[in-house]
């Protein structure tokens, strides 16, 4: 540790839990966080400032004003640029701590492309959740329970959130506490909106259980299930959930989502949109952009082009994949694809 270091993170090294040797263990960590939304973000920032050398932050969306109530680490211009929420946070952890190096993704994470994005240089010590699906959770928890890498959940809607740490082969697994995702509809932040009190207050607890993994204190780690509610003020704690012999996850290692065994061609994105992730092939963006301007309004940039199809908007990303904002039915959204992108 430099002395420069030693002075940037001095509040860090008093603190007893953590103490020098554990600052250092940060110096050299490497963190994934996948998903920069509401709880994404503040982890991000959270990480670079207390020294955590590497971040890999991975996301599949872009910024939008309706983000930046809840989402730390945007801002307007990042709006007005229309810029990818990977590119954006991997600029801004650059001017928060120069000695992180930082690498942003703008991919949606898949059965076939996870191992890979979780891939690099050094290996990564922990994944933090910030998604807002079940689907992406447990492709994580397959991932991070096959290649034995704690990971730590959260959720946030309205007033209300939930935080549990998930270290493989210590603790129950994600299939072992929602052996199935939850049935019928479930409140979104776009149904029952959100306050960025409970999303900072989750993601500051994920942070901290990953502050002790990554310092080499996860004897300090109790995996319980913390539930929080900012509006009434309730603060739960749960015992441990219990790891289950049945689990076909940690116990019986078998990887369905892992495997691709249940991937949906399409998933929603909770506001009044569908992702498109069908085409496995990037898309010549500027090309698009010459076509699409002569019959709508276009704005594009290195990283994707978004066009305005009234009443609908469509976000193309170079990879291929798609958001159309506007509708939930997939009919249209697959349809819109290929007549504007091409099949």
């Amino acid at each position: 540790m430099t002395s420069a270091e030693r002075e940037r993170y001095s509040r860090q090294i008093l603190f007893a839990g953590l103490g020098e040797a554990g600052q250092a263990q940060l110096l050299r960590s490497h963190a994934a966080i996948v998903g920069c939304g509401a709880l994404g973000s503040f982890q991000v920032a959270a990480l670079a400032r207390a020294g955590v050398r590497r971040l890999t932050i991975i996301d599949r969306d872009y910024v939008e004003a309706g983000n930046l109530q809840r989402q730390w680490l945007f801002e307007e211009s990042d709006v007005a640029e229309a810029l990818p929420k990977a590119v954006a946070a991997e600029r801004r952890v650059a001017r928060i701590n120069s000695g992180v190096r930082v690498r942003g993704i703008v991919a949606d994470v898949t059965h076939a492309n996870i191992a890979e994005l979780l891939d690099y240089d050094e290996a990564i010590q922990v994944i933090l959740d910030g998604t807002d699906n079940f689907e992406t959770r447990y492709l994580l928890n397959d991932c991070a329970v096959q290649a034995d890498i704690p990971w730590i959940y959260g959720a946030a809607v309205g007033s209300y959130g939930l935080k549990l740490a998930i270290v493989p082969g210590r603790t129950a697994c994600f299939r072992c506490v929602y052996p199935d995702p939850p049935q019928g509809a479930q409140p979104t932040c776009e149904t029952a909106g959100v306050l960025g009190t409970v999303t900072a207050t989750i993601a500051a607890l994920q942070v901290s259980d990953a502050l002790k993994i990554l310092s080499k204190s996860s004897d300090q780690l109790k995996a319980r299930l913390t539930t929080v509610d900012v509006w009434s003020g309730e603060i739960r704690q749960l015992d441990p959930p219990a790891r289950d012999p049945a689990c076909p996850c940690c116990f019986g290692h078998d990887f369905v989502h892992l495997n691709g065994a249940r991937r949906a061609p399409i998933s929603l994105c909770g506001r009044n949109a569908v992702q498109i992730h069908e085409r496995a092939r990037p898309v010549d963006l500027r090309d698009l952009a010459l076509r699409l301007g002569t019959i709508a309004l276009v704005r594009s940039n290195e990283f994707a082009l978004r066009v305005t199809l009234d009443p609908y908007e469509l976000t193309v990303f170079q990879d291929g994949r798609a958001i159309v904002k506007g509708t939930t039915d997939i009919g249209i959204a697959r349809s819109l694809y290929a007549r504007y992108v091409g099949v």
